[in-house]
């Protein structure tokens, strides 16, 4: 007896379908975790900003926008002080006009800087922090040209750094009120450089060396109401007698 030819197989039961079937389930195990990881991806980036940014009646207020209003509060609470330093032991004409630029640029500034903050509901400090502090007792302890170098070195350092900052906040921020502080802090800022320069005691050489190291980060001071922050202005000289108050008839 002839034996029987083998049946033929029939739907995805047939080689050929197996095949297509093997390399249909391949392509959808590769295809699901990309579309998977999109979609996560998306809904993690939307999380984010919504947790960093919260919307004002003047744009969108973003992280680095409110850290930017802080930093501007911090550098006039220890460079003004600075500048009234180098307006008494300054040795120079130079170094004593850098002081009385700081004096009335951060005593501007600032004024500035907290009705911003007002406006948009950001805590400031009080007080410096603690690498502006240590900053401000190098500088109280120091004497004669030692103190001239170490004003110009120390505060032509600090410009540099916030400078970059400016920029970074003025290209990228979204809100009105912060975009008009960056435009006044890069004015500020950009004059202080100029008049530290001026001195003639800036090292560029160490100054470079010193803006290509990486900042270690300084937990910052805590912040009050916006309401509540100080104004920064000028303290009066102790060894110069404030004139009489002007008598009304």
């Amino acid at each position: 007896m002839r034996p029987r030819a083998p049946i033929k197989g029939r739907g995805i039961f047939s080689g050929t379908g197996l095949i297509i079937t093997g390399l249909a389930a391949t392509a959808a195990a590769l295809l699901f975790p990309l579309w998977s990881y999109a979609d996560r991806q998306d809904t993690a980036g939307a999380s984010v900003l919504s947790a960093r940014t919260v919307t004002t009646p003047y744009g969108p207020l973003s992280a680095q926008d409110r850290d930017f209003v802080t930093k501007v509060r911090l550098a006039g609470l220890w460079e003004l002080p600075a500048g009234q330093l180098a307006e008494r032991e300054g040795t120079t004409p130079a170094v004593r006009t850098a002081g009385r630029h700081l004096v009335d640029g951060h005593t501007s500034l600032d004024a500035h800087d907290r009705t911003v903050a007002i406006q948009l509901g950001i805590p400031l400090p009080n007080e410096p922090n603690e690498q502006q502090k240590q900053w401000l007792a190098t500088l109280r302890s120091a004497r004669g040209q030692d103190f001239d170098r170490r004003f110009a070195g120390i505060l032509r350092l600090a410009h540099g750094r916030v400078f970059s900052l400016v920029a970074q906040v003025r290209a990228g921020t979204q809100n009105s009120l912060v975009r008009d502080l960056a435009d006044d802090a890069n004015t500020t800022v950009l004059d202080h450089i100029r008049i530290l320069e001026a001195t003639g005691y800036v090292d560029f050489a160490a100054l470079s060396r010193d803006l290509a190291a990486s900042a270690t980060p300084v937990p910052s001071p805590p912040v009050v109401d916006p309401g509540a922050a100080v104004p920064v202005v000028p303290t009066p000289d102790p060894t110069y007698p404030l004139p009489p108050a002007t008598s009304t008839p």
